[in-house]
């Protein structure tokens, strides 16, 4: 049986000084007032807001998990009811247990969240779906995001479906599948002549002049409240394992910080005493992020990977997530382009799940374990598919050849015999 919800009021902490704010008082906010005077152009900013609960009352209130799942997670969210949320079905995405890869038994047990079953075929749609929700219990009817892609896609959608508006800002040269999503849609797309930072840039000043609701990760609190609900599924699923490690695909840093987010909301309630292992995964042609971590000051290095979804210049979560893996003792690994696409490949062929580059950056993140032996036999291990292949099919058509056509009474059987086909 679930309980009677009361909806508590939510703080904003400031991940970089402490401050809080009263999220009733305060209003739409983004950034630490305070903290935010100091950010400087092409570094990542400070300020970025946490979003918190009354967690020693819904210790008391809470009794088990089961009590809290029925109640859709409702006392864990910055929205009051569930049913200003879309009515398409974002989240509960399948973690599919694999058990073998190309015919050979894994010694370690290996799961795939996911994510491309959101309505959008992205992870991006959790996020929106608590902004737009929020928007909606605010009376707001725009809102406004710079993005590579996904997360424009996600927001038009959502938009869509709640009967709100929706501005997309992308960079000029993103997969043409998300700029075609954006405009069926019905979003307004507005391609900018330069980078998703330039973008990102862009899109704050429209929305502060317009009075525009702003969905930017790492920039809206909330993004990461919508992210971090995969965390809870996760638990719900892998419950009867006592620990587990988590490979996340990591670009702004939001989806990582997110999950750290949902299961940090779930031991301060007293559901669980153990933080997973997480591991941040970046391309090696994008790691501003995890390359930054132990140094004193931030370098930028040009991005360029076929992953674009993770491909950043300018990490926007980079202190929140820097101070998440260094508080729960998270691991970072950055792989090449290469590994990316041929992770693609081997998860599709023996999986049924195709990942664009982006997405398949996890796993390419644990077969590198694998091959350099890290992973402990009969480990708990889940990779973060965050989402589809059609979403960016181009760097998987520049490596595939595509067999010409046969003859209409052409029996090829034998040919593909002799090419090792067995029945």
């Amino acid at each position: 049986m679930g309980y009677p919800s009361k909806k508590k009021e939510f703080c904003y902490l400031c991940t970089s000084c402490g401050n809080s704010y009263n999220a009733a008082v305060s209003g739409i906010i983004y950034l630490c007032p305070v903290c935010s005077k100091e950010n400087k152009a092409m570094q990542p900013p400070k300020g970025v807001l946490k979003t918190v609960y009354d967690y020693s009352d819904l210790r008391r209130k809470i009794e088990s998990f089961d009590d809290f799942k029925e109640n859709g997670y409702l006392d864990l969210l910055p929205i009051k009811s569930l049913s200003s949320l879309p009515q398409l079905r974002v989240g509960n995405t399948p973690l599919y247990y694999i058990s073998q890869l190309d015919g050979r038994k894994l010694p370690f047990h290996l799961y795939i969240k996911d994510d491309s079953q959101n309505p959008t075929f992205s992870y991006k749609d959790r996020a929106s779906a608590i902004v737009s929700a929020f928007a909606k219990e605010q009376g707001i009817k725009t809102i406004v995001t710079a993005s590579t892609g996904n997360a424009g896609s996600s927001i038009a959608g959502i938009c869509a479906s709640q009967r709100q508006n929706a501005i997309v800002l992308v960079p000029e040269r993103s997969p043409r599948a998300k700029l075609c999503q954006i405009i069926m849609y019905g979003a307004r797309l507005l391609p900018v002549k330069g980078t998703y930072d330039q973008a990102f840039e862009l899109s704050i000043k429209i929305s502060e002049t317009h009075k525009w609701y702003n969905r930017n990760t790492a920039y809206n609190p909330l993004t990461i409240e919508g992210k971090k609900t995969a965390s809870f599924e996760i638990y719900d699923k892998m419950r009867p394992a006592k620990s587990y490690r988590i490979f996340v695909p990591v670009g702004d840093g939001v989806i990582i910080s997110g999950i750290y987010k949902g299961f940090e909301d779930l031991l301060n309630i007293g559901i669980i005493d153990e933080m997973p292992l997480l591991v941040a995964v970046q391309s090696e042609g994008s790691d501003n992020l995890i390359r930054n971590i132990g140094s004193h000051s931030f370098s930028i290095r040009k991005s360029l990977t076929i992953a674009d979804s993770i491909s950043v210049d300018i990490p926007r979560n980079f202190y929140y997530t820097r101070q998440m893996i260094e508080k729960y003792n998270g691991e970072c690994i950055s792989v090449s382009d290469m590994e990316i696409m041929s992770a693609s490949s081997v998860l599709a062929r023996n999986t049924g799940v195709f990942s664009e580059p982006a997405a398949a950056a996890g796993f390419a993140g644990l077969l590198r374990y694998h091959r350099d032996d890290r992973l402990k036999h009969a480990s708990h291990n889940i990779v973060l598919s965050t989402g589809s292949g059609l979403k960016d099919t181009g760097p998987v058509e520049k490596q595939l050849e595509i067999p010409s056509g046969l003859e209409p009474d052409t029996d090829p059987v034998n040919d593909l015999m002799k090419a090792g086909l067995r029945y």
